[in-house]
């Protein structure tokens, strides 16, 4: 199983990323080693993550999340579907 995730930075930007080890990847990125953007603008906190089937499945969907705004991020981690299908 893979996940989809979005972290939030100390600078309050938005990562998107996938894994299939969630918490090792976050405790990656939490460390510095988890990527140059996460390493520059240092890992708040995990949030939102979901479950994918496949990587080629968390790819299309990890793709598809980095295409959107940073406001309809915030409608998926809150979970606020109306507004999310009206972005």
């Amino acid at each position: 199983m893979w996940y989809v995730y979005i972290l939030e930075c100390k600078d309050n930007s938005l990562y998107t990323g996938i894994s299939d080890n969630l918490e090792r990847r976050f405790q990656e990125h939490k460390s510095g080693k988890g990527g140059k953007f996460t390493h520059a603008f240092k890992v708040n906190k995990l949030l939102y993550s979901e479950l994918c089937s496949s990587k080629n499945e968390a790819m299309k969907r990890e793709a598809q999340i980095k295409g959107w705004t940073r406001k309809k991020k915030l409608a998926l981690i809150n979970g606020d579907l109306e507004l999310l299908k009206n972005l």
